[in-house]
């Protein structure tokens, strides 16, 4: 069973930006998000569970962020690519520890509808993986969601970041938990989450 639909999730991205204007390249090849001219995109989408990058091309990319270069992410897209990079895990801002229950329905909450990406977007229910995450304090948080404690008690009432964004030098970072599969990315709420965020961290 393929894991996250990445192909496909990253073909959405792809239909996203180029319906925008975008020339969008997309590749199975890591080591393009290293590559010596990465700092040229206005934009960076990890759309990749784990992964590696040897620490030359892992500078080269978070140079590029901080620097102007946008990075935008979402599910395991951030929050779990990367995860032996210390570098990458400070510029994604989360990093995922769990989703209790698994494949469960759950409240996505807006927090910021005045944020130009939320604008407009009503709270409502999703049924996926409710990611547990850790992060780093210095996020803007435009959406959340409640753990109930059904299948972690301990976690009762804990309220997570769903959607969010944050700077990484000169670069801008959004993230969204939302998009499992492929499939899900063509919820409308989701779907214009995501559109809007990519939009938003992509540089002028």
């Amino acid at each position: 069973m393929e894991l996250h639909t990445p192909e496909r999730s990253a073909n959405v991205v792809r239909e996203l930006l180029e319906a925008e204007g975008f020339a969008v390249t997309v590749t199975p090849d890591y080591d393009a998000l290293g590559a010596e001219d990465v700092g040229d995109n206005a934009l960076v989408v990890p759309v990749l569970t784990a992964g590696v990058l040897e620490p030359e091309k892992m500078g080269r990319l978070i140079a590029a962020i901080q620097a102007g270069t946008g990075l935008a992410g979402f599910h395991m897209g951030l929050a779990t690519s990367f995860r032996d990079s210390t570098p990458f895990r400070y510029a994604a801002s989360c990093y995922w520890v769990s989703h209790p229950g698994n494949i469960i329905t759950y409240r996505v909450d807006v927090t910021r509808g005045d944020h130009p990406i939320m604008a407009g977007i009503e709270s409502f229910e999703h049924t996926s993986e409710q990611y547990y995450l850790n992060y780093d304090p210095a996020i803007e948080v435009l959406a959340t969601t409640t753990f109930s404690g059904e299948f972690h008690p301990w976690r009762r009432d804990v309220v997570m970041p769903v959607v969010f964004t944050t700077m990484h030098g000169q670069g801008r970072v959004f993230y969204s938990s939302l998009g499992h599969v492929a499939d899900e990315l063509a919820l409308p709420p989701v779907r214009e989450i995501l559109r809007r965020g990519l939009l938003w961290a992509a540089r002028d």
